[in-house]
């Protein structure tokens, strides 16, 4: 890699430590690239991307982008997923894929400008997707409009039946009118 190569992916690693809402480190040893192109693809589908480069690189990025922690992080062999979608998806595609294949380590992250440890990541792996999650929320905003509806549909109904029994009664219809017709002559 000569010096043009390598400035461009300092440049191209610290625009996505930058524009990343969360940010894991795992060590890689072990994975196969057909197994990182799955991993690829599995995270692909939360907005978030896998990348392998060198520590020395990533180092001279962090430190362009301003993000000193993940010093901390790049110790031996590792990889960086840049999480810019749902940041639970792309844990949990992380921990199973983790789970099926006896690979990747997790060494530590940054979420919302917090530090991950191994716990942290696995309680965020654990969260339902967002998807999920706004579908719960639609769900308990509308309940309360529906138990709205119904109790208003019920009571309309109830109103009509008072109103049809008050007929058959003959209080209101045509008979009142006539017999009030008849008390004026």
């Amino acid at each position: 890699m000569n010096r043009d190569e390598k400035s461009a992916t300092i440049e191209g690693l610290a625009a996505q430590i930058k524009g990343a809402e969360a940010i894991f480190a795992v060590d890689y040893r072990g994975i196969s690239v057909p197994q990182a192109a799955e991993l690829r693809g599995r995270l692909r589908e939360a907005d978030a991307s896998f990348r392998i480069v060198k520590n020395r690189l990533t180092k001279l990025a962090a430190e362009k982008a301003g993000e000193e922690r993940l010093d901390e992080l790049l110790r031996g062999p590792t990889a960086l997923t840049f999480v810019r979608g749902d940041t639970a998806k792309a844990a949990k595609a992380i921990s199973t894929f983790s789970r099926e294949h006896g690979v990747l380590a997790f060494k530590g992250g940054f979420m919302d400008g917090l530090s991950l440890d191994g716990d942290k990541f696995k309680s965020i792996a654990g969260l339902p997707a967002r998807e999920v999650l706004d579908g719960q929320l639609a769900g308990l905003v509308a309940s309360p409009l529906t138990g709205l509806v119904r109790g208003l549909g019920s009571m309309i109904s109830g109103l009509a039946t008072q109103l049809r029994q008050i007929q058959e009664q003959g209080l209101v219809g045509q008979g009142t009118s006539n017999e009030a017709a008849n008390e004026e002559e």
